[in-house]
């Protein structure tokens, strides 16, 4: 009688749902059909490539557009997708139509798709599972067909559920617990796909057309054109706090130092933000329920301007005393995203070398305070060049740039940060759309290190990052170290649609689109092949999955005349020496083989790609990877109080960790401030490896100033 009561209830809200989907069917606006045509003029006009807007770009369109909607193919069935079959070829005609309602209408399909979904996954706690039977989950479905029928997508998802609860648990959860957490964590994906606005759908719709074309030229609507300008110029106006969703409250989840939020001494880390006002007097906005972005855009604004807080705090239960607070906006410093530096010593017998560290994770530039004729304007070679002063302050022995995960970001920036280590000349060459060919050299401030140096990179490390690493390869300047490089090699450039209409107010957004493509100084470019290191670290992802060549409409791999440029060391003597000291080490290194274990079984399980929803079978698995993390915390220091939620390569270079089954906002704030903060200070076994490397380096050329004379610039430190 239960089960039939609560299938009638699930009914009825998965009707009423439905039918509040339907009275509010996302459509397009009319400046967003004028946007996309727009867009189609300016790509046409100065894209790179020659564009033929034609059936086979609007089928591109038609597949990028399903892949961001649903890559893992676990909501639509392929009858949705064979009832928009007529539309494969209509997608060009309905931007330079500005009619938009074909991609708006699979988007309220997809919606009605998660829903329905998601209430099914919701009906399946109540009847529990066997977890007897030996059955497997497929957990990447990117190659996989689409499912043909409801019971086969029905299947899917008992599959999908099912491990969901075997995760929670094998991490201790009881049956109660279980149903409690899907629960809510269903019921919260329900709460998300109905707070979609129509600005989102366009935003994804624009992208999968931009990145048609090529994989690099993408659309900003207005919210993601202001969080571009954000990266680039590591600052904004605000109150200074990072904020996180956890069960439908905007909560603190940091304060950043130094910032209005902090310095007020009126909030705490897991205080929650139920109400948003304007000025002293205005009345709070309930933004209860809010996406966090729309929360964000209220608690942003004018620098100097007040904004009153209305409060939960983090002790108080849900009818608690609310706090009311007042915040003057200031520009807040994005530190955390800017160059950093580190000294790491490293003993050899009896001597003892300072190794310094460079991170840096973006090229960026403050491009408005540029223009504006701000002395002050921050850049990544300003923040570099300053940090080398210090660390020749710090009678460092060599210099290391961390460039893993470096996206890139500004050309220009590429080409002056790689002038701090070489001097004038060349840096590299671009060619543009009529096949004109540019040789880029820096100003020319003259070098802020002349010492050794070394460029860590990584498989993330891309554009401009490839930039100064192929740069220092080329010259013989220092020793690139790692894995091969993402393989991006194009420039673009980013067009306000806005100031080409002459709008008033922004409402088009902006087109970041692929202008060039550039090339090494030896004439060789990094598309497709990116960067290879001098020294090889273990490959800790796939080609197949990240890079550019895992993009089918990526440009090929060319070369042009080298420039005229002279080396200004050769490294080919020390090289080998180097590599052959690194495999010594390492042989004898357990952290490092315990890395070497963990990628070939991550790699084996990728290959798989199944998961045994057996619970005897997975509890063995749990057992013996307990038993392996064990061994290594007893032979190596292993901090086993990483709690492995995420099964990434985190720092500490473990591929896996133990898996308490739930998601980062399902857990405890401070638990799971503990786990970020235990990932961050977590043994970076590259990272050693790399210092050690150059720390070998020093050694070599110490104690042979011959092999120094030919290795070194011989120019003169500014």
């Amino acid at each position: 009688m239960k089960n039939k009561l609560l299938w009638i209830l699930l009914a009825f809200a998965s009707a009423a749902f439905n039918t509040s989907l339907a009275a509010s069917q996302l459509m397009p606006q009319r400046q967003q059909s004028q946007a996309a045509h727009l867009s189609a003029e300016v790509l046409t006009r100065y894209h790179y490539k020659h564009i033929l807007f034609d059936d086979v770009l609007s089928s591109k369109i038609f597949d990028n557009y399903l892949k961001a909607l649903d890559d893992e193919k676990v909501f639509f069935l392929q009858s949705d997708i064979d009832q928009f079959a007529n539309a494969r070829t209509k997608l060009d005609d309905a931007i330079l139509n500005e009619d938009l309602s074909i991609p708006f209408a699979i988007f309220n399909l997809y919606q009605q798709r998660i829903t329905e979904r998601i209430i099914y996954a919701r009906s399946l706690l109540t009847k529990g599972f066997d977890f007897e039977n030996n059955e497997s989950y497929q957990y990447t479905r990117k190659n996989a067909p689409r499912p043909k029928s409801e019971s086969e997508m029905n299947d899917l998802w008992d599959k999908r559920v099912k491990n969901d609860w075997l995760r929670l648990k094998l991490a201790g959860k009881d049956d109660k617990s279980i149903v409690e957490t899907l629960g809510k964590r269903y019921d919260t994906s329900l709460s998300s796909i109905s707070k979609v606005k129509s600005d989102d759908v366009f935003q994804n719709f624009m992208n999968a057309y931009a990145m048609a074309i090529d994989p690099h030229t993408n659309y900003f609507g207005i919210r993601a054109s202001e969080d571009f300008n954000i990266s680039m110029r590591l600052s904004l106006v605000g109150i200074g706090a990072v904020l996180q969703v956890k069960d439908e409250y905007t909560t603190i989840r940091e304060l950043v130092a130094g910032g209005p939020a902090a310095l007020s001494g009126k909030l705490n880390v897991g205080d929650r933000i139920v109400g948003v006002g304007q000025g002293e007097v205005s009345p709070a906005i309930d933004v209860m329920g809010w996406r966090i972005e729309d929360t964000v855009d209220l608690i942003r604004g004018a620098e100097d301007s007040v904004v009153r807080l209305d409060v939960l705090p983090t002790e108080a239960g849900p009818d608690g005393k609310h706090k009311l607070i007042s915040l003057v906006r200031k520009k807040i410093s994005l530190d955390k995203q800017a160059a950093k530096k580190s000294i790491i010593e490293v003993k050899d017998g009896r001597a003892t070398r300072r190794i310094g560290v460079i991170s840096l994770p973006g090229f960026y530039q403050d491009f408005a305070a540029h223009q504006k004729g701000d002395k002050d304007f921050r850049s990544a070679t300003r923040d570099v060049s300053r940090l080398l002063e210090e660390l020749k302050k710090d009678k460092v022995d060599s210099v290391l740039m961390d460039l893993r995960n470096n996206g890139g970001g500004s050309l220009i920036e590429a080409i002056e940060l790689t002038g701090l280590f070489i001097g004038a000349g060349p840096i590299v060459q671009q060619r543009n759309a009529k096949g004109n060919i540019k040789v880029e050299s820096g100003a020319n401030a003259g070098l802020a290190w002349n010492g050794p140096l070394g460029v860590l990179i990584n498989r993330a490390s891309a554009s401009a990052s490839e930039i100064f690493a192929a740069a220092i390869q080329d010259y013989g300047r220092g020793i690139v170290i790692g894995e091969p490089s993402f393989g991006k090699g194009t420039v673009q450039s980013v067009i306000d649609l806005d100031q080409l209409a002459k709008n008033e107010k922004p409402k088009f957004g902006e087109l970041k689109i692929t202008v060039a493509q550039f090339f090494r100084i030896n004439g060789g470019t990094t598309q497709l092949r990116g960067v290879t290191p001098d020294i090889s670290l273990p490959t800790l992802t796939d080609a197949e999955d990240f890079g550019e060549s895992s993009y089918d409409n990526a440009l090929p791999w060319t070369q042009i005349k080298a420039a005229d440029y002279t080396p200004t060391g050769d490294l080919t003597g020390i090289v080998p020496i180097l590599k052959a000291n690194h495999d010594l080490r390492i042989g004898k290194d357990k952290d490092f083989q315990y890395l070497q274990e963990d990628i070939a079984e991550f790699n084996i399980q990728r290959r798989k790609n199944l998961l045994s929803l057996n619970v005897t079978d997975r509890r063995k698995e749990r057992e013996a990877q307990e038993a392996r993390l064990k061994l290594r915390e007893k032979n190596s220091g292993f901090d086993k109080s990483i709690n492995a939620a995420d099964k990434k390569f985190a720092g500490a270079g473990i591929a896996a960790f133990q898996d308490d089954g739930l998601q980062s906002n399902e857990r405890n704030l401070d638990a799971d401030l503990a786990i970020e903060k235990a990932r961050t200070n977590a043994k970076d076994i590259l990272l050693e490896e790399a210092v050690h490397i150059l720390s070998d380096e020093v050694g070599l050329l110490n104690a042979n100033p011959d092999l120094a004379t030919s290795i070194l610039p011989k120019l003169e430190v500014r």
